[in-house]
């Protein structure tokens, strides 16, 4: 079945870096779009960073020129590149896949990381 392990987070200072990572398992990974998105505490879930098969990528307003998404192919994973960091990006992230299985598509989820960033 399909499987997405999140890892990387902690507590950065503002400023700082991380590099999320989310493994994947159990589905074609070269075939699907995989996305990162992050939930704040009262907040809605809002989708992060988007890169698709090819490896065309999409940002939110809020991370452009911050984050970067990537995949590597070889390893099933996706990753979340963050630089510059602000108290504002402090979230719970997850990668999602809108994957086709069972005979319907359905979006998968991992179990998120925390991010927290914060002096």
């Amino acid at each position: 079945q399909v499987h997405l392990v999140e890892s990387g987070g902690g507590l950065v200072q503002p400023g700082g870096s991380l590099r999320l990572s989310c493994a994947a398992s159990g589905f074609t990974f070269s075939s699907y779009t995989m996305s990162w998105y992050r939930q704040a505490p009262g907040k809605q879930r809002e989708l992060v960073a988007i890169v698709s098969s090819g490896g065309a990528t999409n940002y939110a307003d809020s991370v452009k020129g911050r984050f970067t998404i990537s995949r590597d192919g070889a390893k099933n994973t996706v990753y979340l590149q963050m630089n510059s960091l602000n108290p504002e990006d402090t979230a719970v992230y997850s990668c999602n896949v809108r994957a086709w299985a069972g005979g319907k598509w359905s979006d998968f989820w991992g179990q998120g990381t925390q991010v927290t960033v914060s002096s």
